[in-house]
């Protein structure tokens, strides 16, 4: 904003200067923001325009326009100094303003990311101060920049009160940082609503679930609004949202955001692609065409290179010791190294005379005073570790000459500071492959390694055992007076090991000979004209690359003097090194343009600079193409100081080639040196064109100068055979020399590949019967033999067949006026891997002072720039705290650690912005529905494909003889009245408290007395006649049971309601309330604590307690019989009502007749094998399905003991279930999918102590979850797993499978095969299509049987749009017939009519004749091998999922719990996720078990799997907190719920993500 509001005003060239340095000394930590805006203000005071009054109610964005022609005028004259030297060009940044100008054109509103607000980290202190009154923030706020709606200042004397309160509102306070700013306010609401009125989307309003009370997962949401008012937010998923016409919900910022986000998405994409490559199966993910006007190359194919003749002079030693011999003996006070201390003082000067005997005296020791006479640790050829600190390169020379004369091969490696810093383990890698095992280092470096509280090194993580050797004189023993050192000539020995870090952070050696580090100094000392005694600034790492050649080994060749500046000394002092060049008059400086840009920082208060005693100044970094602006820059600075131009000499170096090329420094200064301006376009084919039309993207390089003497040069296709380039191609360059390196120590494939390229014509021959090198440097040569690199391969990312470099990429993010937002240097891009094609990232460390907004506007102005200039998209940009990512040594990013943090979710970014949308451009087509084959051609295709049509059945009722007593009684009341009288003390129910004592039982005529009274009760108090609704209000347990008998007796109709909660009346009340009111209940019964809680003062907040009808409380019975029990006069008149709500949210009642539940208690006597001399143990919910009926009625029908286990009291006892199953030897038992979780995670490690006390689950025959969904088959394989040491029969465990129209469709029995698994095809089945395939194939799905079809039950498997049969290799919906389907829907909440079909259905074709029942769910039926009870082949159902869940998708069908499985694993910390779909975007919803710093590691992570697994993009990721995904009884997640709630803006989410 600040710079925008100098755009209009004249100011004089000195002032603008001023201001450039002022922002460099901020950008740079040198001043405070708040000394940078107090001197700012000064500076500028005097040039301010009054501000103009403006009327408060004009739109905020016309109160300045910026027209990008003056942006980019203005950036012009600021141009030395404010952006990093190394990454600046003018050129660059006027494209990227003009590039985001023309975006801002047609900008469309991003929606900003929300973050709870513990997680908006150190926000600018301008959230909760008062904006100041001095005329400094006066002219900020004045003139208003592009950002939209944030609050200003422009009045010099703000209203305290708005302000405070626009603070309240407007920063983030609640869930959404700052989205009244960034949406534009209240307007956006509007704007939404009519944007709803034309969208129709279809909208569940979610009545409120019936079935759950657990407290943990019931979500109160009052959040405090800031606002003194406290107004409680809508309750969670009670219809109570706003909602437009067609019942969308605007409610809320969320649905704004997701509007905004959907805008956003409506944009036109990139130029479809045309062509398929096929993924394994049907799915074809999209491949890139080129583009046929893509640039190609034309020109002719080049021509190898030569270097001059390297003129060996005679006077040349014929090795680097013979030279140091000879220096050291006939000059031995001639200065050869100066060290520096922090102040920039003169710490050491090592002469030649005593760099010669200290390294003889090291040679000597290194040989004879390791290990023993006879077993001496280093040999000659052996290899050892120098570890030396960047400001002592004096004992690092001694070491390494000392290594040369002992004839050893030094590893010179960084120091390890901690025992996990980044990248160490490699080099211990490094290390081990090297066989190092000994150590050399500094005394001063040995006291900081760290040590163990013996005083031991300990040994780094991956390093090999080292004994750590100090190099110090006083450490070591004279060398004898006979003793010397073997000086012969240079020979193919290894001289030493440079270690090189490859892209994926892994840690080679390169080996180089004794006549390549001669023959490189000789070229070296050629090239730049070194002579002898010459001084030499090297302000380069001494240990690698050009500040080891040029610093330690040519030096030493030439008898120069080097002046050496630490790394600690540039940073407190930039311009030591450049004050070190007056000081001695030094003729060379080896630098890299970070130094240059740091020397432009600090300069203005030097006035005696005089660099004209340099002849060459080496920029070691000269290859990055970014390096020119630093150049410019500082030539632009310096001439005046003494320094020419034709002095600046880039060279271009690899750690294989060594030095690849060098400017050579002429006297003739007129000789301009060589650049290129290319287009960027051009590059990214691989294509040099000089003149873009495309003036936005170019790329300007200069020259590296000319290949090095003695050397071959050419370039190289960068993958594939090494086929030689055309002139105007960019390839990889390789050198064919002596001087360079020999091969990665150690791995002889890769050398091969690198060290041993023998480039080819067109026609296939080689150039050379000489091996060339491949440099890693991507380039070309132009004319005259100039070298010009524009990058590195390692740099290299290849997407959609087009070539990025990393650099680039860096520089054009740092041309959107970074100052404010992110540290210059600390940036990384890098790609990843997702669905078939490399994705970009950037991250970046952001300044700890920039607001949310801000950070999000560089983010989204980021993305714009590179779109425009590189044509790219950028899949994931990420913002982490200041000093969080993992350096190098020398302060740099550690490139692949950070990328491997990224992908492994533990970077920790505190911003996040992910583009999917834009770059994924290679997902399938989407699925075009086949048009439906008619009846005619099923029949006869079936019959030649020999598939069958997709239909099984359960045993035949009418067939099975069996002494059923039970079935002379049509009713359930007449079956218990002739047992009371039959088997009068006959034990059918024992009820267990959480002790596993018995806490009540009831025998036959128990119960039946119980049930008398209560009908006596019901008619005489209740005044009640037949057929009235009772609504049942128990908790699990003996009065429920009584109850529902007794209004069988007085002929009433009974519905069981779960109780509401005693700590969560708030939540679960109303739920109770509307069951007893949609019901139509004319009574309500219940125990005496549940009576007096629902007239209670907090039920009275939450419902209207008027209302309850009449209630009555079982705990005090009449004492007398009814005078007759009531007898229905027809079997299908009503028994019950089952009411549920289904895991879409829906309510709805079930009718079940007289018939239906004799039927259906029937059913299960018969699969179960249920006799009166059986005992079954039950741990389920009494409430609706099959637990209701498990519970309450079975027992009394077939006779048998059923064991009560309320699942509530295995919250303080989960072993109480499995310990009575052990104890009462039960065959048979049934519980949930919560019971089995809650004893898998409860008593995972508790199985030796419960053998112990005697668990043996032996006996059990059947096991069964009784479930409402596609079987988990993770969950119960680990429950039977668990349980196997403790006698569990893995083949015990099984699922049954019912609905609301059938409560039992399938139950695995006792006789019969075992359940079955199979695997599917993923993929085939979001096309309807069932592929089976071998387990651990990719895209497999595990799916298990639901257990058996139940005796009476017939199946078919129905086309849920067409009504067809479907033959058994296609997914459809199950359709059930038989004699327990329930009769109707006594109401479903909302519509009746929409659900009418779903109990009378007939097919479209064959069988049109019977009445089937819909079930809702897809699935699949399977004939096995295995043979049934009777000898008939099995048929096995499967269950997919529910068909109101299931998410339709580019043209699939997706199945929400695959893509949670898959989300689930993609990260430790996610515990749980719930997907749904609002519009067309895919929302994942992850609970996070972690610190919330983590939250935003998540999005990209799910992003990535959702995409690699299910090719869909993500839209929207929300991480919440543990438990707010909610839940039901049957431990179903209840997603349209969540979606609702996350609509509404209740889920108080830690972060919400909106993928662009």
């Amino acid at each position: 904003m600040a710079d925008r509001s100098l755009e209009g005003m004249a100011l004089p060239l000195e002032v603008r200067a001023r201001l450039a340095e002022l922002e460099l000394e901020l950008s740079e930590g040198d001043i405070t923001q708040k000394g940078y805006e107090k001197k700012r203000s000064k500076l500028i005071g005097a040039y301010l325009p009054q501000p103009p009054r403006v009327d408060q109610a004009l739109p905020q964005e016309r109160r300045a326009p910026v027209t990008p022609s003056s942006a980019s005028r203005y950036h012009r004259r600021r141009s030395s100094g404010s952006r990093d030297e190394r990454y600046r060009s003018d050129v660059h940044t006027e494209a990227v303003q003009a590039a985001l100008a023309k975006h801002k054109e047609r900008k469309m509103a991003v929606p900003m990311p929300s973050k709870r607000r513990s997680l908006v980290v150190q926000t600018s202190m301008d959230a909760y101060t008062p904006p100041d009154t001095s005329s400094g923030s006066e002219d900020e706020g004045s003139v208003q920049g592009d950002s939209q709606g944030t609050p200003t200042s422009s009045q010099g004397s703000i209203n305290m009160e708005h302000w405070i309160s626009q603070a309240i509102h407007g920063s983030t306070t609640s869930t959404t940082s700052s989205s009244s700013t960034q949406s534009g306010g209240s307007g956006a609401a509007h704007r939404l609503a009519d944007v709803m009125a034309q969208t129709h989307i279809e909208n569940h309003s979610a009545p409120p679930d019936v079935t759950t009370y657990t407290s943990d997962h019931s979500i109160q949401v009052e959040r405090p609004q800031g606002s003194t008012t406290s107004r409680t937010a809508p309750k969670y998923g009670n219809a109570e949202l706003m909602e437009t016409g067609d019942g969308v919900p605007v409610s809320s910022r969320v649905s704004a955001k997701i509007q905004q986000l959907v805008n956003t998405l409506k944009r036109p994409k990139r130029p479809p692609l045309r062509e398929f490559f096929v993924d394994d199966f049907e799915e074809l993910l999209e491949v890139q065409q080129p583009d046929p006007n893509q640039p190609k190359p034309e020109g002719a194919q080049m021509l190898a290179t030569r270097g001059e003749q390297l003129g060996v002079v005679t006077n040349w030693p014929p090795s680097l010791e013979a030279a140091l011999q000879r220096w050291g003996t006939i000059s031995p006070k001639a200065p050869c190294l100066t060290t520096m201390d922090t102040n920039g003082k003169p710490l050491y000067i090592l002469t030649y005379g005593k760099l010669w005997t200290r390294s003889m005296k090291v040679a000597y020791n290194i040989l004879h005073k390791l290990g023993t006479k006879q077993e001496p640790m280093v040999r000659p050829g052996d290899r050892v570790a120098l570890v030396f600190p960047n400001n002592d390169p004096a004992a690092f020379m001694v070491a390494f000459y000392g290594c040369l004369l002992a004839e050893v091969v030094p590893v010179p490696i960084e120091v390890p500071l901690t025992r996990k810093d980044a990248g160490s383990q490699q080099i211990g890698f490094l290390l081990g492959s090297c066989g190092v095992t000994v150590a050399l280092t500094s005394d001063a470096c040995h006291k900081g390694l760290p040590k163990s509280p013996t005083g031991e090194i300990p040994q780094f993580k991956g390093w090999p055992k080292l004994l750590w050797f100090v190099t110090e004189s006083k450490h070591l023993s004279k060398p004898p007076r006979d003793w010397f050192p073997h000086i012969k000539d240079a020979n193919n020995d290894t001289a030493y090991i440079e270690y090189k870090t490859c892209k994926d952070g892994s840690v080679l050696g390169v080996t180089v000979t004794r006549i390549a580090l001669l023959t490189h100094c000789q070229a070296l000392t050629q090239a730049c004209s070194y002579t002898e005694a010459e001084t030499i600034v090297n302000v380069l790492d001494f240990k690698k690359d050009v500040g080891l050649w040029h610093g330690i080994l040519t030096s030493v060749m030439n008898m120069m003097h080097v002046i050496s500046i630490p790394y600690s000394l540039m940073k407190v002092n930039p311009l030591s090194w450049i004050q070190k060049v007056c000081q001695y008059k030094a003729k060379v400086a080896c630098v890299k343009s970070r130094d240059m840009h740091w020397a432009l920082v600090a300069h203005r208060d030097q006035r005696d600079v005089n660099l004209s005693s340099l002849r060459m100044l080496i920029v070691a970094d000269g290859a990055n193409p970014w390096s020119i602006s630093s150049c410019d820059a500082f030539l632009n600075v310096f001439q005046s100081k003494g320094l020419r131009q034709e002095v600046i000499c880039p060279c271009a170096s690899s750690p294989e080639a060594l030095t690849v090329a060098i400017r050579r420094p002429t006297d003739d200064s007129n000789q301009p040196p060589g650049r290129g301006v290319l287009s960027m376009h051009g590059l990214t084919y691989g294509v040099i064109r000089v003149d873009s039309e495309e003036k936005l993207s170019v790329l300007t390089v200069q020259d590296v100068g000319l290949v090095m003497p003695g050397a071959i040069m050419c370039s190289v296709k960068p993958d594939g055979i090494p086929q030689l380039c055309r002139t105007d191609e960019i390839g990889e360059l390789c050198v064919c020399a002596v001087a360079t390196g020999t091969s990665y120590y150690g791995l002889s494939g890769m050398t091969k590949n690198t060290f041993e390229v023998f480039p080819m014509t067109s026609s296939g021959a080689p150039i050379s019967e000489y091996p060339f090198i491949r440099t890693g440097l991507l380039g070309f040569v132009g004319p005259g033999g100039l070298v010009f690199v524009v990058g590195k391969m390692d740099g290299l990312m290849v997407v959609s067949g087009r070539r990025h470099n990393a650099d680039d990429i860096v520089a054009t993010a740092l041309a959107v006026e970074p100052m404010k937002f992110v540290y210059r240097g600390r940036i990384a891009v890098f790609s990843v891997t997702v669905l078939h094609d490399e994705r970009i990232v950037i991250v970046a460390e952001q300044r700890p002072d920039s607001t949310e907004e801000d950070s999000f506007q560089w983010m989204s102005r980021v993305l714009q720039a590179i779109d425009s200039i590189h044509q790219v998209g950028v899949y994931c940009l990420a913002l982490v705290p200041a000093n969080t990512l993992p350096k190098t040594p020398l302060g740099g990013i550690h490139l692949s650690e950070t990328k491997q943090l990224f992908l492994e979710g533990s970077l920790h970014p505190c911003n996040v912005l992910m583009c999917p949308h834009t770059c994924v451009t290679n997902l399938p087509k989407p699925r075009q529905k086949q048009p439906e084959i008619g009846p005619a051609s099923v029949m006869v295709g079936n019959l030649v494909s020999g598939k069958r049509i997709a239909q099984a059945s359960g045993r035949d009722l009418g067939q099975i003889e069996d002494n059923d007593q039970a079935r002379k009684f049509l009713f359930l009341s007449e079956v218990l009245q002739w047992r009371a009288q039959t088997t009068p003390d006959h034990l059918l129910y024992t009820l267990l408290n959480c002790r596993g004592t018995i806490a009540n039982s009831l025998t036959c005529v128990q119960l039946h007395k119980r049930a008398e009274k209560i009908a006596v009760m019901l008619m005489e108090r209740g005044h009640l006649q037949d057929g009235d609704h009772v609504a049942l209000v128990y908790p699990p347990g003996i009065d429920l049971i009584a109850a529902f008998y007794g209004c069988l007796y007085a002929g009433c109709v009974p519905i069981t309601v779960r109780p509401p909660h005693p700590q969560n009346i708030a939540t679960t009340l109303p739920t109770v309330k509307m069951i007893v009111e949609v019901s139509r209940s004319a009574c309500l019964m219940t125990t005496q604590l549940i009576c007096k809680l629902l007239r209670s003062r907090e039920a009275a907040a939450a419902v209207d307690v008027r209302t309850w009808p009449l209630i009555l409380d079982t705990d005090d019975l009449p004492k007398k019989r009814p005078a007759q029990i009531y007898k229905p006069s027809n079997p299908d008149m009503l028994a019950y009502l089952d009411f549920s709500v289904s895991t879409t949210g829906m309510l709805a009642g079930v009718k079940m007749s007289h018939a239906a539940t004799s039927a259906f208690c029937r059913s299960i006597k018969l699969q179960c094998e249920l006799y009166p001399s059986r005992e079954v143990a039950i741990c389920l919910d009494p409430y609706c399905g099959l637990g209701f009926v498990l519970w309450c009625l079975c027992s009394v029908y077939s006779g048998h003991q059923s064991i009560l286990i309320p699942p509530s009291e295995l919250e303080t006892n989960p072993a109480l279930w499995l310990l009575a199953v052990s104890q009462y030897k039960v065959r048979d038992t049934f519980c949930s999918y919560s019971v089995m979780e809650l004893c898998t995670k409860g008593l995972g490690s508790q199985t030796e102590s419960l053998k112990a006390r005697g668990l043996d689950l032996s006996r059990v025959r059947t096991c069964v979850v009784v479930a409402e969904e596609r079987p988990r088959i993770a969950l119960t394989q680990s429950f039977s797993k668990l349980f196997k040491d403790l006698g569990l029969h893995p083949r015990a465990v099984s699922t049954s499978f019912g609905c609301r129209v059938n409560l039992a469709i399938c139950l695995q029995g006792t006789s019969g095969p075992d359940p079955t698994t199979v695997y599917v095809d993923m993929r085939a089945l979001r096309h309807d299509r069932v592929r089976l395939v071998e387990r651990g194939s990719p895209h497999s799905l595990p799916l298990m049987e639901s257990g058996k079809i139940l005796p009476g039950v017939r199946i078919i498997i129905a086309n849920p749009e067409t009504k067809g049969p479907l033959g058994d290799s296609h997914l459809g919906e199950i359709w059930v017939h038989s004699a327990h389907n329930a009769s109707g829907y006594f109401t479903i909440y909302g519509d009746e009519s929409l659900q009418s079909d779903h109990f009378n259905s007939r097919l479209s074709f064959g069988d049109t004749q019977t009445i089937w029942a819909r079930t809702g769910y897809l699935g699949f039926l399977r004939r096995t091998e295995l043979t049934d009870a009777n000898g008939e082949r099995h048929d096995a159902l499967y269950v997919v999922g529910a068909l109101d869940e299931a998410m339709e998708l580019r043209g699939m069908r997706y199945h929400p719990i695959d893509i949670e499985t898959s989300v689930i694993r993609a990260h430790k910390s996610v515990t749980e996720c719930a997907v749904f779909t609002w519009t067309n975007l895919l929302v994942v919803v992850v609970e996070l078990d972690g610190s919330e710093q983590e939250a935003l590691d998540l999005v990209p992570l799910v992003t990535n799997v959702v995409l690699e697994e299910h090719y869909l993009i993500v839209g929207v990721v929300v991480v919440v907190d543990i438990g707010v995904i909610p839940i039901n009884s049957r431990g179903e997640k209840q997603r349209m719920h969540l979606r609702d709630g996350f609509l509404a803006d209740q889920l108080d989410p830690i972060y919400v993500a909106y993928n662009m």
